[in-house]
């Protein structure tokens, strides 16, 4: 098999956020970080993942930290490697929908704060909750790589992907990022749909996946034959399992053809040995269990992502259902055929799990948790299929009631009535956008930042059964099951 580019493949890697949110519930510290910085700077990626996802909730939540400030320290220390981060579209960083001028304002200090390459995703594709990102990323100077969800289905076949690809383009992303959240995309699709991408779009393509079905290393290896430009793998000490494929295998693999990476093995040899204390010292925390590196296949049968699976078996214990696991996961692709096929990422991902576990203990739709409701009316954009009109009649909600608009056009702008609210704690714009996005979190953090005295509990360790929970939105149910 040949190579269908010439060109080196560039390496984005994530072992500053996806890795350790991953495998240690996004626990990594910036001390963690620190001594390594330099050094990552030096092997000569294409750009460091390092904010973003649940990076900005767990700094605030668990670790006593200033994502802004954590992010302008990364920046005071990389000069040569571009930044990013991942960015859920008209959500930013939480679970809802935020007014277009917020998602502008944080696409903005993103920006002046470090951030290069903001990629920007939708749990359902829906491009209208990109568009203000997308346009407020390019306003301001940063990097746009439009996001597509990558997921398998009756409607989600290579056309459905290659189709989307192109409006992106169209919209003005910089690339296209195949962001395989689940690790569903096999190694012979991988090479068949970047072959495609390639020959429709003009904008380099940058695939994402993870090491959960044990297929990751094939699936970039693969689309490396097939021309993608970019992918994404974590340095060994977090990597495979449900984090990235190993970069260190992906550079050696390549070496001498005519896709070598370039890369130093000798500074990512460096960096790795500062990493593997690392990750020692997560395991020892209890942040980091071994079980994560295990190969779960069954994400390959029910289209299921481990954060999501462990959650289910939480809601199950609570309810003392554990023998029904199996009837639930049985369960999950018939609600979301129901719901219109909507991808299983945050946050949808825990909306279709819960609903599952709730028809499964409670009865098939005799109850609707309020995140069911509001993806069934709309309220996070359009489904990519058809919803089952009788299961939306049995959640009260009335044709006439089904949001068609882009859901943020509902929304008045909201940005001046955060720094209203807040005017008496925070201290810059930054902290705004921080208390905006997390209200219940943010205020107890920015009382310890400025008031050590009120310091908040001492961080707390992710459990050790569910380490990769914190991946996923949980929709709790407990008062429901109980």
């Amino acid at each position: 098999m040949e190579f269908l580019s010439k060109k080196p493949l560039l390496i984005t890697d994530t072992i500053l956020r996806d890795a350790h949110q991953s495998q240690a519930a996004t626990r990594m510290t910036i001390e963690d970080m620190l001594p390594a910085l330099e050094t990552l700077d030096s092997v000569g990626y294409y750009s460091l993942e390092c904010w973003g996802g649940a990076t900005f909730d767990s700094c605030m939540r668990f670790l006593n930290e200033d994502p802004w400030e954590r992010l302008r320290t990364i920046r005071k220390h990389v000069k040569n490697t571009k930044l990013q981060m991942l960015f859920r579209g008209q959500n930013i960083l939480g679970y809802k929908h935020y007014a277009d001028d917020v998602v502008d304002a944080f696409c903005r200090k993103s920006i002046e704060n470090g951030i290069d390459i903001i990629r920007i995703f939708d749990a359902l594709n829906d491009v209208r909750n990109l568009e203000q990102a997308i346009k407020a990323t390019r306003k301001y100077g940063g990097e746009v790589e439009a996001t597509m969800s990558y997921t398998v289905s009756p409607i989600h076949n290579e056309d459905y992907f290659v189709k989307l690809a192109k409006n992106l383009e169209e919209m003005g992303a910089s690339a296209i990022c195949v962001k395989d959240m689940a690790n569903l995309l096999l190694p012979m699709d991988a090479y068949s749909l970047i072959k495609r991408l390639k020959e429709t779009v003009s904008i380099p393509i940058h695939l994402h996946t993870h090491n959960t079905t044990g297929t990751g290393d094939m699936v970039n290896l693969m689309a490396a034959y097939a021309g993608v430009d970019i992918v994404d793998t974590a340095l060994s000490p977090l990597a495979n399992g449900t984090a990235q494929p190993a970069t260190e295998a992906l550079v050696a693999t390549l070496q001498g053809t005519v896709r070598d990476t370039g890369l130093s093995m000798e500074k990512m040899s460096e960096a790795a040995a500062h990493f593997r204390n690392v990750a020692k010292r997560l395991k020892e925390a209890g942040s980091l269990d071994p079980k994560v590196l295990n190969v779960d296949t069954n994400t390959l049968i029910y289209q299921v992502p481990g954060g999501m699976l462990s959650n289910l078996i939480s809601q199950l214990k609570q309810a003392g259902k554990e023998d029904k696991y199996y009837d639930v996961l049985a369960e999950i692709p018939r609600v979301r055929k129901d719901f219109g096929y909507p991808p299983l990422v945050t946050p949808t991902s825990q909306i279709v799990g819960t609903q599952a576990v709730m028809n499964i203990v409670v009865g098939r739709y005799k109850t609707f948790p309020k995140e069911s409701k509001a993806l069934l009316k709309g309220e996070y954009g359009a489904v990519p299929g058809v919803v089952n009109e009788e299961v939306r009649a049995l959640a009260g909600i009335k044709p006439e009631e089904v949001i068609t608009c882009r859901p943020a056009d509902k929304l008045e702008p909201e940005l001046a009535k955060y720094t209203e609210e807040f005017k008496g704690i925070a201290k810059c714009e930054e902290d705004v956008l921080s208390l905006a996005l997390f209200p219940q979190v943010a205020p107890k953090f920015l009382a310890y930042r400025d008031g050590p005295k009120e310091a908040p509990a001492a961080p707390a360790a992710a459990p050790a059964a569910d380490p990769n929970a914190v991946r996923e939105l949980y929709v709790d149910a407990s008062s429901i099951l109980k």
